[in-house]
């Protein structure tokens, strides 16, 4: 099968219309229409439907999408190792993926010090929900990306290896004028009568949750579209929200955070695939482990294994809990 064709028909799944697809790939629609035709007639089924405001797959097709897909990654991957090569380039680049928090300061430092280790090398990063980079790592969109177990979790997957980093505390941030600022830790139960924002359902999950061991009420009231959208809503005063510890450093300047009595944790992981890894991969993962021990809030007293990660704590001026 010509991949060209392939290509029309990833292209049209993920545009949702023939004309769009055929404008982003400089070809007529006409010429994507009999494209997919015959792929069809090739296959024996058909592949799209059209609906109301455009196309979508079929169940088959969308189950070809998905091989056609990681076939369509593994062919650009070739062809750029090839011209690599040519080009007397002997690292291939490595391709991070990170959800946003992490992307937002520990990624970044992480790949500082492997490059003062490594030297030059080609990088890029794409952040993205768990789930999502856990399917482009499958599809081979990317070498390396830092995860967690948020809910909904991490699928158990043969085809990556997961390594451990560490667990994050969450932490909820406030305006800076808030009434709480510069308390902690807090219960729960203090912050009943507050308006929570929420940008994802995994966050929002572990809110819940947490209020419910409190046998309180998180009241979810504001949805963000993404991270810096919910810490915009938090600044203006309009709501507070469960944020990654992870995120701390990396904050706006008009906000805070206080920490929660037994606050709820997420593992942070690195998966990779099991074939074809990058060679620069695993070193990531240490120069990530060394930013998250050293520069991450202090670690949960156990890890999901059940072993102590408690550490001595520094001495500090005794805080109020409310």
């Amino acid at each position: 099968m010509d991949l060209t064709v392939w290509r029309a028909f990833v292209t049209v799944c993920r545009v949702g219309s023939l004309s769009a697809a055929a404008a982003e790939l400089n070809h007529t629609q006409s010429a994507v229409s009999r494209q997919i035709a015959g792929l069809e007639r090739q296959l024996g089924v058909p592949l799209v439907e059209r609906h109301a405001r455009g196309v979508r797959p079929t169940p088959a097709g969308e189950v070809f999408r998905r091989h056609a897909l990681a076939t369509l990654n593994e062919a650009d991957r070739a062809v750029r190792a090839v011209r690599d090569v040519r080009d007397g380039v002997s690292d291939r680049p490595l391709a991070i993926g990170a959800t946003p928090s992490l992307a937002a300061g520990m990624v970044p430092e992480a790949v500082r010090g492997l490059l003062r280790q490594a030297g030059s090398l080609r990088w890029s990063l794409l952040p993205g929900l768990s789930a999502q980079l856990h399917g482009r790592v499958i599809a081979g969109d990317l070498d390396i990306a830092v995860v967690t177990d948020a809910p909904p979790g991490l699928a158990v997957d043969p085809r990556v290896d997961r390594r451990f980093l560490g667990l994050d505390e969450m932490v909820v941030v406030l305006p800076v004028g808030h009434p709480l600022a510069g308390c902690g830790p807090v219960r729960v139960e203090a912050l009943a009568d507050e308006t929570w924002a929420e940008d994802n359902d995994g966050s929002a999950a572990l809110l819940r949750r947490h209020a419910a061991r409190a046998g309180a009420d998180a009241r979810i009231d504001l949805t963000a579209a993404d991270l810096p959208g919910k810490l915009a809503l938090v600044a203006t005063g309009h709501a507070i929200a469960l944020i990654p510890g992870v995120l701390t450093s990396a904050l706006r300047a008009d906000v805070t955070t206080i920490g929660l009595v037994d606050p709820p944790t997420r593992g942070i992981y690195t998966i990779t695939p099991r074939r074809d890894a990058h060679p620069r991969a695993a070193s990531l993962h240490d120069q990530l482990a060394s930013v998250f021990a050293s520069g991450c809030p202090a670690q949960p007293a156990h890890q999901p294994d059940g072993t102590s990660t408690a550490q001595p704590p520094a001495p500090v001026g005794q805080r109020p809990t409310v």
